[in-house]
């Protein structure tokens, strides 16, 4: 079926029975299918995405602010790379319409304004900058290509199941962090449909932080001090860890590097790996005594993985005896285990509040696959190569092999993308929208308390 025949059809007749070939194995993206995909309610979950961003203002209570979700921003790459900022909509119709005459190659979510962010110029006219944000969820963005240096599978946008625990121990050591270092209770984990994950707290002391409060925050996760051009990334100061970093490095880092890391990467086995790891070695003599035991066990007739711990092994033992006579080794240990596995967070993107994100249940170009959530206290059940493409949603549609509809659907889970939804809906959005409202409703109270007071006056 051309582009050409799809478009001359009407769109409602289309979504409800799309009727194309069988897509090719490496057809995983295109505008037809992005017209289906966006067309079904039962596959983008329109009325979520808007009761999320509405943070319970749905006109239902009288302290609710009506225009609370128009004033949100959100963007549109659209075809050929157009690019389109600064829409905003009136409610979800609106929003699902815009959507379904521009099927976006990417959706990004903004700010939420003072002002309609679609009316932006309008306001500029009259000389008053009145267009600035007000509220963002505070958002984290982790690109596993910024592990190139530490993995040894798979480099750029690629990912496989060996270096992809390297993300879930990032969502694990931030996860624990938002929640018991700053008492954040509503985050949500998104997988970037490619190559990351990202975060979105959505708690209303999150929305509401100034960029210096954003950037505090993020620096309290800053672990790399150099660059690519630093042997040594990690600079742990002090005789101990801070407790946030001490608990990461107990509860996580330790028992993955020593595990996991060391299974999958083995990153002591050859000579280019561990010159690495010498190189963060402060005392050179230190580094000739182990360079010289390693280079004379090249030819063991151990596995990587069995060569890899025994020297893991054999540093740790030199380190610990010699550590008195260098006060730089004191961390030493920690420094390497920190630097193959602490997350390496994009800071820029957590710090201002104007940045966009892209949007949970879009799709990825690159791909085709859908950013679906991800479960952090089952995040090691996470596979990203298992994430369902366009492709296989639309083959599941045509073969009618599952039912799509998740509102209140038994069977939902069979669907490829059902449990994805369902996990969004009762395990984020419930909680959250609850919170919200109780919030709305105090608020009111304490507002028509103050009317009261001064009315008696």
């Amino acid at each position: 079926m051309t582009r050409e025949e799809i478009e001359s059809r009407e769109d409602e007749s289309m979504m409800d029975a799309p009727q194309i070939n069988k897509p090719k194995p490496e057809e995983f993206f295109n505008v037809n299918y992005l017209r289906i995909y966006y067309g079904k309610r039962t596959l983008f979950p329109y009325s979520d995405i808007h009761k999320w961003l509405s943070y319970g203002h749905d006109g239902k209570h009288p302290g609710c602010d009506e225009y609370y979700f128009g004033r949100r921003e959100f963007s549109f790459t659209l075809e050929n790379d157009v690019y389109l900022r600064y829409k905003s909509f009136k409610n979800a119709s609106s929003m699902e319409d815009a959507i379904r005459s521009h099927f976006p190659y990417k959706i990004d979510i903004g700010a939420v304004y003072s002002v309609d962010p679609d009316k932006r110029h309008a306001y500029s006219q009259t000389g008053s900058n009145v267009f600035t944000p007000v509220e963002r969820e505070l958002v984290f963005d982790i690109d596993i290509t910024d592990y190139d240096d530490v993995r040894y599978c798979c480099s750029g946008a690629d990912v496989c199941s060996k270096c992809w625990p390297l993300m879930t121990v990032a969502i694990k050591v931030i996860h624990t962090s938002l929640t018991e270092d700053f008492g954040f209770k509503h985050i949500l984990w998104v997988f970037s449909g490619r190559r990351g994950v990202h975060c979105w707290v959505c708690d209303p002391k999150a929305r509401r932080m100034t960029n210096e409060q954003r950037s505090a925050v993020a620096e309290y996760f800053r672990v790399y001090k150099g660059n690519e051009n630093n042997a040594r990334k990690v600079a742990l100061m002090g005789y101990s860890l801070h407790p946030f970093l001490a608990r990461s490095y107990v509860d996580y880092l330790k028992g993955f590097f020593e595990g996991e890391l060391q299974a999958t990467q083995s990153i002591f086995s050859t000579k280019d790996k561990y010159e690495k790891i010498l190189a963060m070695i402060s005392d050179e003599d230190i580094q000739s005594e182990l360079r010289g035991k390693w280079e004379n066990s090249a030819r063991s007739s151990l596995s990587e993985e069995a060569i890899s711990l025994v020297r893991w092994e054999q540093l740790k033992n030199t380190l610990q005896s010699k550590k008195h006579k260098a006060p730089t080794l004191r961390m030493c240990v920690e420094e390497i285990v920190f630097t193959f596995t602490y997350p390496r967070i994009d800071l820029e993107v957590s710090k201002q509040m104007n940045h966009l994100l892209k949007a949970p249940f879009c799709v990825h170009p690159k791909t085709g696959r859908v950013c679906v959530p991800i479960d952090p206290n089952n995040c090691d059940d996470f596979d990203p190569l298992a994430v369902p493409t366009l492709s296989q949603l639309i083959e599941e549609i045509n073969s009618g092999g599952s039912r799509m509809d998740v509102d209140d659907d038994d069977d939902s889970d069979t669907s490829l993308l059902g449990k994805s939804i369902k996990f969004f809906r009762s395990s984020f959005l419930e909680p959250l929208l609850k919170s919200c409202k109780e919030e709305i409703e105090s608020s009111y109270k304490t507002k028509i308390g103050k009317s009261k007071d001064s009315l008696s006056w």
